[in-house]
């Protein structure tokens, strides 16, 4: 028997498909059990499922919503499948967590490892290449720890999940400023370090009485501009 030739202008195929509207009712029953399904499956994962997610923990909970989704609108699909993929991905995942626990090599594989993006006020330019990180992230991220310039960073490292950890200079140096070029104001209200001049692609800070005409001795680039110090 040939299909039936589907209509825009078919309403009720648009709104409800092939399902009777009682599914409705059905259909809320089965996300209810499924939504204490994916609750009971985040609670035995751990508590860092409700924090910031590794990598191992992420592919989980995909995992885990796409697999006890779909019998939320299909009516041909029971509930014991959705239930049977919640056993296996939580297990799947307190297993690999406790062997990437027990052994560090395996922690590295799954979730990568900390990166040194910024040191005494340089930008690690490899390294952020190989973190697929840009300077104007960078940037903003420093901007959100209320920092000014990159003098003021001793190390920043971008952790295995992606997160940020700021260990800030104790006694700051003159360095690369945060401040976006726009911000003419804030720009003109920082104080110029006198005879110190900064990479504008790594914040290496050189001393000379004008723009060196040399390329900068950490990146090679050739674009300086004065290195700022702390608004007091």
């Amino acid at each position: 028997m040939k299909p039936e030739t589907p209509h825009l202008t078919d309403y009720m195929r648009i709104l409800m498909g092939d399902v009777p509207w009682s599914f409705l009712l059905e259909a809320s029953l089965r996300l209810v059990i499924l939504y204490i399904i994916l609750l009971a499956g985040l609670r035995l994962m751990g508590k860092r499922m409700a924090g910031q997610l590794s990598r191992t923990e992420l592919a989980a909970l995909v995992a885990l919503a796409a697999g006890i989704g779909i019998p939320i609108l299909s009516p041909d699909r029971g509930l014991v499948e959705a239930l049977v993929i919640a056993a296996v991905v939580v297990a799947g995942q307190q297993g690999v967590a406790r062997w990437a626990a027990r052994r560090p090599t395996v922690e590295h594989l799954f979730q990568g490892n900390l990166t040194t993006v910024a040191a005494d006020g340089v930008l690690q330019l490899d390294e952020m290449e190989h973190a697929v990180l840009s300077q104007e992230r960078l940037f903003a991220q420093l901007r959100s720890e209320s920092l000014e310039h990159l003098g003021q960073v001793h190390r920043l490292y971008m952790e295995a999940n992606g997160t940020f950890s700021l260990v800030e200079d104790q006694e700051p140096k003159p360095g690369l400023s945060l401040i976006p070029g726009w911000d003419k104001d804030f720009r003109q209200a920082q104080p110029v370090a006198p005879g110190q001049f900064a990479c504008l692609e790594c914040g290496q800070v050189q001393a000379a009485p004008q723009p060196p005409p040399t390329p900068c001795p950490h990146c090679k680039a050739c674009k300086w501009e004065p290195a700022v110090l702390v608004i007091k």
